[in-house]
C-alpha cells in the first residue's frame, strides 16, 4: 500500500537523507541542495514547479516539515478565523525572522495522528498539490517525461513512481478533491497544500486558487486567513 503520509514528506522536502544539525541548520542545507540539485533533495513539488517557487518552498518546507507543514497552516490559519482576528499581511519571513509553527494540538482534527488524517486523505493532498501544480497548463508531454526521470533518480518507489505518473498525466478532477474533503478541516488542508505548492502569479493559477476555494465552500476570510499564514512561511526565493 502507498504510504500517502511518507509521499506527502517527501513532496514537501521534510525527508531528506544526509541532513545534520538543528531544523534551521538542515533547512539551510537543503536549501543548498536544492538550488544546485532540486530533484536530488526529495522534494516533488520543486521537480513539478520547476521554479524559483518551488526551488523556495523546498527549503522552507524543510523548516516545517510536510504533513505538519499542511497541519499547522490550515490549524493557525482555522484558529485565527475562529476567533475572529485579522488577518495580518504577513510579509515574507527570511532565515533570521521565521516564524516558529507549532503542531496542532493532539486533539485537534488538524493533528496528523487524528481519525481524520487518513492515509487517504494524504493522497488527496498530493493531488491537490499536483492539481495546483498544474493549473497554469505548463505540463506538457515534455515536461511529465522530464520530471517523471527526476522521480526515477529520487527512488520513491514503483508504485509512488506510478502514482504521481498517473496523477501528472490526467487531467485536473475537481470534483474528486471537493468530495474527499469530509470536514470543514480537510477543505481548510486541501486549499492550504494548494496555496503551499504555487505562488498564483499567473491568472490561471489565481483563477484555480479561487475555483478550489468557492467549490470547497471556504469563506472569504477564512481564505485571507490561509494566505497571510502560507505568507509568513515562505521566504522569497534567491
Amino acid at each position: 500500500m502507498l504510504d500517502a503520509k511518507k509521499l506527502l514528506d517527501q513532496f514537501l522536502g521534510s525527508e531528506i537523507p544526509g541532513l545534520t544539525g538543528t531544523v534551521k541548520e538542515r533547512a539551510g542545507q537543503a536549501g543548498d541542495m536544492a538550488r544546485n540539485n532540486p530533484w536530488k533533495t526529495g522534494a516533488i513539488a520543486a521537480l513539478l514547479l520547476g521554479t524559483k517557487t518551488g526551488r523556495s518552498l523546498t527549503e522552507n518546507a524543510v523548516k516545517l516539515g510536510g504533513v505538519a507543514a499542511v497541519a499547522g497552516l490550515g490549524y493557525l490559519a482555522y484558529q485565527n478565523y475562529k476567533a475572529g482576528k485579522m488577518p495580518e499581511q504577513a510579509a515574507p519571513a527570511t532565515p533570521a525572522n521565521a516564524p516558529e509553527l507549532l503542531p496542532p494540538p493532539a486533539e485537534s482534527p488538524f493533528h496528523p495522528q487524528s481519525g481524520e488524517f487518513s492515509n487517504d486523505f494524504a493522497l488527496t493532498l498530493v493531488r491537490a498539490m499536483i492539481a495546483a501544480a498544474k493549473a497554469d497548463g505548463h505540463i506538457d508531454a515534455d515536461e511529465r517525461k522530464q520530471i517523471m526521470e527526476k522521480v526515477h533518480a529520487v527512488d520513491l518507489g514503483a508504485e509512488a513512481e506510478a502514482f504521481l505518473e498517473a496523477e501528472l498525466a490526467n487531467p485536473i478532477d475537481l470534483d474528486a478533491l471537493v468530495t474527499a474533503a469530509r470536514t470543514e478541516e480537510q477543505k481548510v488542508e486541501i486549499y492550504t497544500a494548494s496555496r503551499l505548492t504555487i505562488e498564483p502569479d499567473s491568472r490561471a493559477e489565481r483563477g484555480y486558487l479561487d475555483l478550489l476555494a468557492g467549490r470547497l465552500g471556504l469563506p472569504d476570510a477564512l481564505i485571507d486567513h490561509i494566505e497571510a499564514a502560507v505568507a509568513s512561511a515562505k521566504t522569497k526565493a534567491v
